[in-house]
C-alpha cells in the first residue's frame, strides 16, 4: 500500500471526507478512503454522493498530472461532466483508480473505477474536465482542484 501524500492545493472538502492521494503522476491517480458511519447512507452503506465524490477527485488528480511542467502545475481543473454508473454497496477501505484516456490543450478525459478491500469493483465513472488557471483567492488559498 502506497504511503498517503499531500494533494498540491488544499482542498478542505476532502480532508473533512479522509480521503488520502496515494499516487498521481502521468495521467494516473489513486486516492482512498477508510469508509466510516458518517460516509453512509440509510442502508447502512457508502452514500453514492462520497463515491462520486471519490471518483471526480481521482480523475481531477489524473488530469492534473498531465500539466506538470518542470515540476510546476500551473492549472487546476473543474468538471464540465461526469457520468458514474454504482456497481454494488460499498464497505470498508475504498480505492479509487484513475487513468487519462484523452487530452487538449484545454480538456482532458478521464475514466476511474472504485474497488472495494476484496478487489471487488463498486463504482466505475467518465469525466471531462475543463483546465483553468491557478488564482490567488483574496485571503485563501489557490483555486482549481
Amino acid at each position: 500500500m502506497n504511503a498517503p501524500e499531500p494533494f498540491p492545493v488544499e482542498i478542505p472538502f476532502l480532508h473533512a471526507l479522509g480521503v488520502e492521494l496515494l499516487e498521481y503522476s502521468g495521467g494516473k491517480a489513486t486516492v482512498a478512503l477508510d469508509s466510516a458511519r458518517m460516509h453512509q447512507n440509510s442502508f447502512e452503506v457508502v452514500h453514492g454522493g462520497v463515491l462520486m465524490t471519490l471518483l471526480d477527485v481521482a480523475m481531477a488528480m489524473a488530469g492534473r498530472s498531465l500539466d506538470d511542467r518542470d515540476g510546476e502545475q500551473r492549472h487546476g481543473v473543474v468538471t464540465i461532466e461526469m457520468k458514474t454508473s454504482f456497481l454494488r454497496p460499498a464497505r470498508g477501505r475504498l480505492v479509487a483508480r484513475s487513468t487519462c484516456v484523452h487530452r487538449t490543450a484545454s480538456l482532458v478525459f478521464c475514466e476511474a473505477e472504485i474497488s472495494d478491500e476484496a478487489g471487488h469493483g463498486v463504482a466505475r465513472g467518465s469525466g471531462t474536465f475543463k483546465y483553468v488557471r491557478q488564482r490567488t483567492i483574496p485571503g485563501g488559498p489557490a483555486a482549481g482542484r
